[in-house]
């Protein structure tokens, strides 16, 4: 088996040899692959940005994971890019394609870095990838600034909560703590961290009646779906049905529409829904929104 540091090495060097595309070269290889599945094309379109991808990794090679791997996910943001990228976007495929390499890297950065799960909201995201940064930027600057000052001052530039860049800033600077870890060295009953959490799940019947209620929604869902357009049920999903919504800015981004336009197609396709909802057989007024 090859080391990841000499695969990365071969690769990175294989990236720099692939010819770099002008406008048109792009459009044609996007072209190809969109309309007519031209697996060459797409081989093509993926090899010339393969130096974009490494080029975005190593931004994040700081985080303590294997360059390989971070590599590895640009990649598969690149591979993303080009299975959504439309010609009808007003925008080259490299400024597409970075938003998916950059979005592919930071998840798996975030899953990674750390035991504990972050915040995975986009300002949640921008705090742990620029708080570091901005946190040496203030003490070059001023050396006698408290951290509740640093921490006030990187809210206002981030537009977060300043509780959260102290939350933050502690999660950074501080060890993971296993859960099977003993309370106390001297501790003879051996009691772990695990001991010590609070059991917080529904009864047995309330899980059934939830189970119950949540497949009968989702039903409804599914059939109301049917009333909206490919566009709709993207922006619907992104917005609505994601555990963490994305902002208009970056749906519009991805779709190439503003977010003006995004709004309006949000607010046309909820009052479908709704429609939908309340006309179904057997579904209550109010089940969605």
């Amino acid at each position: 088996m090859s080391d990841p540091g000499e695969r990365h090495s071969r690769l990175a060097r294989e990236a720099m040899k692939a010819p770099l595309l002008g406008r048109e070269q792009e459009y044609e290889l996007a072209r190809r692959w969109s309309e007519a599945r031209d697996e060459q094309a797409l081989h093509a379109l993926i090899r010339a940005h393969m130096r974009l991808a490494i080029a975005i990794a190593r931004r994040f090679r700081n985080y303590g994971l294997p360059m390989s791997d971070l590599v590895q996910e640009g990649h598969i943001g690149l591979m993303e890019a080009a299975a959504r990228f439309e010609t009808a976007h007003e925008v080259r495929f490299s400024t597409y394609a970075t938003w998916w390499i950059r979005a592919a890297i930071q998840d798996y950065v975030l899953r990674n870095w750390s035991i504990v799960r972050g915040g995975t909201s986009s300002g949640q995201k921008a705090l742990f990838f620029n708080l570091r940064r901005m946190r040496a930027k203030l003490e070059r600057a001023d050396s006698t600034a408290t951290r509740e000052e640093m921490h006030l001052s990187i809210a206002r530039n981030l537009g977060v909560n300043p509780v959260e860049v102290a939350r933050m800033d502690a999660r950074l600077n501080v060890p993971d703590l296993s859960l099977n870890a003993p309370l106390a060295s001297d501790d003879e009953n051996g009691a772990e961290r695990m001991d010590q959490l609070i059991a917080t799940d529904p009864l047995p019947d309330e899980q059934v009646s939830q189970q119950i209620d949540g497949a009968r929604r989702r039903r409804w869902l599914h059939r109301a779906l049917t009333a909206l357009n490919e566009r709709e049920i993207r922006i619907i999903k992104a917005r609505r049905l994601s555990e963490e919504s994305e902002t208009l800015e970056t749906l519009g981004a991805r779709l190439g529409i503003s977010k003006e336009r995004v709004r309006q197609i949000e607010s046309r396709a909820i009052e479908k829904l709704r429609v939908a909802l309340t006309q179904g057989e057997g579904v209550p007024r109010g089940a969605f929104g």
